[in-house]
């Protein structure tokens, strides 16, 4: 026996390797024979249990080297327990539950279980991470800012947050680069700019409509001649101002603040060039361009030269002006919810122009045909239908186009119909969206510090002995270096002398471990008698 013992360590790596134990244990299999003999005083029921023990050994013994990826590892999330196995979890070693180190900290011995006090709902999503290969699909029960912190917390890393951000619709962050100059840094965070900055556009704002009104509408006297000859004088509305005006003299004020900010704020930004990018930026410069261009009307206007296109310019740059009330966008955190909204539905807004647009083209044309016979009819062709199928599909109905035969009525009430339908299938996209981005802002707004509670770490007593510990979670603790992951072996079990009481001890110890490999999964229970 001790010879074909010392062959057993030699041909297989020692008895503190894998192969060794392993083979140590085929042996004591092929050995069962002799060994059984050399115990007259063992009942018939016990040897057959022990031949039974040693043949699920012996099985146990045709396992790879490798298998112990497939041991099903529990894990237990505030009290509800999932199963899956390493290789599962393996998939992602940069993650928290795939790296056997960082997973070991929420290891607890006595229930061979990690135990997580995180939120349960969460985590069949962070599971099914792993199960399908990288798919991260947020339950509906779970809120936005509690599944991003699971994530963080279970660390599935950036590429899964991107990719989950875009399956839910959100539109990617740009990060703000803060300046590092010391004078940038008080321009940037300046905070009387900002309220003269609003009572400026709100005035610029103010000016822009009351100047329109009739009351302080200028007149002047044109003489209307052909060639050489004068017809007469006409009195038209003066659109050029004067330098003397109080409106003129506002608007100038005005426009040297715009002008005064936006150089302060190129000055303390960290990109130049992507200063220009910013649309807010771009809104700024649009406002103050149309004084400029005034101003050369004006001048134009003071040497009486191409006075026509004077005045064309001038009505359109007097429209330009209205983009002004965008600068409130600035200071204003609802107008920049709206832009937000606006920007991460694009693609439904789309739909929707393109839903209508078909829509248009359908109904006017039907409804055009069915009023043709009509005397009294309102379309006098498919393009002039076109306000008509808009207004109707937008449930508007001004009431200037309508039709009057029982097939016009009839096109009109499809349409309306189809109206109804096709703007309400994009709205509760847009909805979503605006309330995503309305509760980001007003909870970081109210943002208050929250400390989750932390999982404790697990703690093995190395001080007991003869029992039976998990290879796996020993060697990612550090305190035992066995052979491989899920196997189970005896420790420290002393030497006995041949006798039949030994014998049986060991049978009992060797039948315990079996039990409990039975319990726990795949595992392999080891023991030594002497002969």
């Amino acid at each position: 026996m001790e010879v074909a013992m010392a062959g057993i360590e030699q041909g297989n790596g020692g008895p503190g390797s894998y192969m060794g134990q392993r083979g140590r244990v085929s042996e004591l299999a092929h050995l069962h024979v002799p060994y059984s003999r050399s115990f007259p005083k063992m009942t018939e029921d016990t040897s057959q249990q022990h031949q039974q023990q040693l043949m699920m050994l012996d099985r146990e013994d045709n396992r790879s080297a490798f298998d112990y990826d497939c041991e099903r590892v529990v894990i237990n999330v505030s009290g509800l327990r999932f199963e899956t196995q390493l290789k599962t979890l393996n998939q992602f070693p940069d993650t928290l539950l795939g790296n056997s180190q960082k997973r070991n900290r929420y290891y607890d011995p006595l229930r061979n279980e990690y135990f997580f006090d995180r939120n349960r709902p969460s985590f069949d999503a962070i599971l099914y991470f792993y199960q399908s290969g990288g798919r991260l699909r947020r339950p509906v029960n779970v809120p936005i800012d509690v599944f991003s912190e699971e994530i963080r917390f279970y660390e599935l890393g950036e590429e899964a947050i991107e990719k989950y951000r875009d399956d839910e619709g959100f539109i990617k962050e740009e990060v703000k680069v803060l300046p590092e100059n010391e004078f940038q840094r008080k321009l940037h965070g300046s905070r009387v700019i900002a309220i003269i900055s609003v009572c400026v556009i709100l005035l610029s704002i103010v000016i822009f409509c009351v100047e329109t009104l009739p009351h302080f509408r200028r007149y002047k006297v044109v003489n209307s001649s052909l060639g050489n000859t004068t017809y007469g004088q006409v009195i038209e509305e003066d659109d050029i101002p004067q330098f003397g005006e109080p409106f003129f003299i506002i608007e100038t004020i005005c426009i040297v603040w715009f002008t005064f900010e936006l150089m302060v704020r190129f000055a303390s930004s960290p990109e130049k060039l992507g200063f220009f990018k910013n649309i807010m930026n771009s809104i700024d410069i649009v406002a103050i361009i149309p004084y400029f261009i005034t101003l050369g009307t004006v001048i134009a206007d003071d040497s009486r030269s191409n006075q026509a296109m004077s005045l064309a310019i001038l009505r359109v740059i007097r429209l330009v002006r209205v983009f002004r009330i965008f600068k409130l966008s600035r200071h204003f955190k609802g107008l920049q919810i709206l832009g937000q909204t606006l920007k991460a539905s694009v693609r439904e807004l789309g739909l929707l122009v393109f839903f209508l647009f078909i829509s248009v083209i359908l109904f006017s044309s039907a409804v055009y045909f069915a009023e043709a016979d009509s005397t009294k009819s309102h379309f006098d062709s498919i393009p002039s239908a076109f306000w008509w199928a808009v207004v109707t599909m937008t449930t508007v109905g001004y009431g200037d186009m309508r039709p009057v035969t029982v097939w016009g009525k009839l096109v009109g009430s499809l349409c309306a119909i189809a109206g109804v339908l096709t703007i309400a299938l994009p709205v509760p996209v847009i909805v979503s969206n605006f309330n995503y981005f309305y509760h980001r802002e007003t909870e970081s707004e109210d943002k208050q510090t929250y400390v989750h509670v932390q999982s404790c770490p697990s703690y093995r007593d190395g001080g007991k002995k003869n029992s039976l510990v998990s290879a796996s979670r020993v060697s990612e603790a550090s305190e035992v270096d066995l052979a491989t992951e899920g196997h189970f072996l005896m420790q420290d079990q002393p030497q006995q002398q041949a006798s039949n009481q030994s014998t049986k001890q060991n049978h009992a110890g060797k039948l315990q471990a079996q039990q409990n490999s039975s319990s726990r999964g795949n595992t392999t229970a080891c023991f030594e008698t002497d002969v």
